[in-house]
């Protein structure tokens, strides 16, 4: 793989904060208002996403899918907030952002968008529940971590289509896990990718580093521990989706690393699948 192709690639990524559906400040500001130790109120962050009135109308059309089961129609962003939470806000504006670029590119006929967003929602689920279950992180910003954890990927089939069905098809042809064919055919996988895009969004560390290490957590120099919970929900799914693919052994280890139950984590993943509260949010943030 020419390798000036490679850098050409990595050096477009920061300015795709360009390409968010609504304005980068408006990120920026929620995650500042969002944030630990923030003291902005529900009326601050209506406030702020109020400067974008679809993404207001967007928000509110999520907040009301049968994933959240609320029992009554929440009408105004400061309620939605009080009612989910701040951070459910939060993850659903970065839903609606990383789902907008989907529509400035044209995407691969491979890559399926729905099965992409259903990915990445049971990991974080799953991400979210092992931090409980073995207290480790923060397990709202994990959940928004396994949220975010393949953006890299998408990113890459917008933006070099051609060299994301180059990989996909050695990765099924191979046998191999997808990251692991993105080594292979250029040496970088899509979790470096991701994380370039998120730090150009002026996402907090915390965020970003799990990304970027969420295949070889061991590395990660000050977020190890988060990136090996992303790391083992993101190989569970896969497993549960693939119980014969490269995954299952790959979850066996990584349960010895965490110190969690590898039946009971299989458990929940499996629940969770049965589930179609996802299907329904995915329908509607399409």
């Amino acid at each position: 793989m020419n390798q000036n192709r490679i850098q050409q690639f990595l050096s477009e990524l920061p300015r795709m904060r360009e390409d968010l559906p609504f304005s980068p400040d408006v990120l920026k500001q929620l995650f500042v208002q969002t944030g630990s130790g923030s003291m902005a109120s529900l009326e601050d962050v209506g406030e702020t996403l109020s400067m974008d009135q679809g993404l207001t109308t967007r928000i509110l059309s999520l907040a009301n899918s049968a994933y959240y089961g609320l029992q009554a129609e929440v009408r105004s962003v400061p309620r939605a907030a009080a009612v989910l939470g701040m951070a459910e806000i939060r993850n659903i504006v970065l839903a609606l952002g990383v789902n907008g670029l989907s529509s400035k590119y044209d995407i691969p006929g491979d890559f399926n968008l729905s099965d992409y967003w259903t990915h990445q929602f049971l990991v974080a689920m799953v991400a979210k529940e092992l931090s409980h279950m073995v207290d480790v992180g923060n397990p709202d910003n994990l959940f928004t971590v396994g949220l975010l954890h393949d953006i890299g990927k998408l990113i890459t089939a917008l933006r070099r289509p051609e060299d994301w069905q180059a990989m996909h098809d050695m990765a099924e042809d191979n046998e191999i896990s997808d990251s692991e064919a993105e080594e292979e055919y250029w040496g970088l996988d899509h979790a470096v990718v991701g994380a370039l895009v998120l730090k150009s969004w002026d996402l907090p560390a915390d965020l970003v580093e799990p990304v970027n290490w969420h295949h070889s957590p061991a590395l990660s120099p000050e977020h190890s521990a988060e990136s090996n919970i992303v790391c083992l929900a993101d190989y569970v799914i896969h497993a549960v989706a693939d119980p014969d693919g490269p995954y299952m052994g790959k979850v066996e280890e990584l349960c010895l690393d965490v110190q969690v139950d590898m039946d009971d984590l299989m458990e929940v993943a499996e629940e969770l699948f049965e589930s179609d509260d996802i299907e329904q949010f995915v329908k509607v943030l399409s």
